[in-house]
């Protein structure tokens, strides 16, 4: 039989809730964090919303060196990778380094740095050819995206295997899906897991304003992010940060360590079909939820809990109802099924790692986060989306799904470890 895979440790910065305790009680009470962009000005955007988080490093332990050193995106990664650790009660001291490893995911990687970086050499884009001698002298790091993983393993003293998974919006369910698979097949002991960015930027509001793919709402923030309902107009841009300790079953068990829950299945596939575009049918995305559930060896009516991509464009959240409908059958009715992005926003490649956190204290609490500003649902969207209130429901076996630019569609499966094994 193979090894089983739990989560024993969970830490999380999102908008509105740097902490697990905070990001739940956001969730929970159905709130938003969702307000007019300050980082700049967004006056000259169509989309001038964003879920912003109000994070200071130095309050978060980071030295003058490590912020002088680090994108913003390295900085939620390395504190998000630090709490993880120490939530999960794990003693380094005894631990194998070579037996610890890191997967980070992100989409976007060190876009706020090299945005700030380059309206600096350029003379804020007055020059056309830049002046080297104006850049920030760790400048490189932010070109290499696995500077993310190796800015970890740094961090917590691993040795192990380094990855850095970069799959645009399904980054988040892919590392930990990756980082599962390493543990399960014997490769590493433990794997430091999760996904960051910071990705609100001139750079990415202009690349999202251009194929409109962003709400233009901004006359009320907090209402702008409305997946499945009938007047959404576009995704709210987030960032965050979401991170795991991933480990054997026995030996959580054996260190007496808080199992959060099994990583039982996950599978990703890619639709090869257009570069942003998604069939109607949801057949890519279908194949990956029943992938993943014949690996975690549960049927579809086990599901107790759905936790959508839900981004708000009327694509996607057509797409996803298909692919419930087309994977789950006559469950898909029965099902809660809900998206957190309409409370914190889409934190593109984190976001992934963000809603595994949220199914992870959904299964905790056994209470389903709802949709937020859901109060009028397109007759398209037809299943049980948990509009704007929480609800009290039994989530022992939760899946989570993602859908990200280039076609990627991946799928996981968390169920409670007490589960009888298959």
């Amino acid at each position: 039989m193979s090894r089983r895979v739990v989560i024993t440790g969970v830490s999380v910065l999102a908008p509105g809730g740097l902490g697990v305790k905070e990001f739940w009680n956001l969730l929970s009470e159905g709130r938003t964090a969702t307000r007019g962009i300050t980082f700049f000005d967004p006056a000259p955007f169509r989309s001038r919303v964003a879920a912003e988080m109000d994070f200071d490093p130095r309050e978060r332990g980071l030295s003058p060196q490590e912020i002088r050193r680090m994108d913003r995106a390295a900085q939620f990664a390395v504190v998000a990778a630090r709490d993880a650790v120490a939530d999960s009660g794990v003693d380094f001291a005894d631990a194998d380094p070579a037996g610890i490893g890191v997967a980070i995911g992100t989409a976007v990687g060190a876009t706020t740095g090299l945005d700030q970086e380059y309206r600096v050499v350029s003379d804020d884009g007055r020059l056309e050819l830049v002046d080297d001698r104006y850049a920030q002298p760790h400048l490189y790091d932010y070109f290499v995206p696995s500077s993310f993983a190796a800015e970890v393993a740094w961090a917590i003293g691993a040795e192990g295997p380094a990855t850095v998974v970069s799959t645009g919006c399904t980054s988040g369910l892919d590392s930990v899906g990756y980082a599962a698979d390493l543990v399960r097949d014997g490769t590493v002991d433990m794997m430091i897991a999760g996904a960051t960015d910071a990705p609100i930027s001139p750079i990415t509001m202009a690349c999202f304003d251009a194929i409109k793919a962003t709400t233009p709402r901004h006359e009320y923030p907090e209402q702008a992010s409305r997946p499945f309902d009938a007047a959404r107009n576009g995704f709210v841009l987030g960032e965050g940060a979401a991170v795991f300790v991933l480990e054997e079953l026995e030996s959580a068990r054996r260190r007496g360590a808080h199992i959060y829950a099994e990583i039982a299945g996950f599978a990703s596939r890619c639709n090869a079909f257009h570069m942003t575009g998604l069939r109607p049918d949801g057949r890519e995305m279908a194949e990956a939820i029943r992938v993943a559930l014949a690996e975690a060896r549960v049927d579809p009516t086990a599901i107790d809990y759905v936790n959508a991509h839900g981004s708000g464009t009327k694509q996607n959240d057509r797409h996803e109802t298909a692919a419930f409908k087309r994977s789950l059958g006559e469950h898909a009715y029965r099902v809660p099924v809900s998206s957190i992005k309409s409370m914190v926003g889409h934190s593109l490649g984190a976001i992934g790692s963000i809603e595994i956190a949220a199914c992870v204290l959904a299964m905790a609490n056994q209470v389903v986060p709802p949709t937020a500003n859901l109060h009028n649902p397109d007759p398209e969207c037809d299943l049980d989306y948990v509009p704007l209130t929480a609800r009290e429901w039994r989530t022992d076996t939760v899946l989570s799904v993602g859908s990200g630019f280039g076609g990627f569609q991946s799928a996981i499966v968390l169920t409670r470890p007490d589960r009888t094994a298959a």
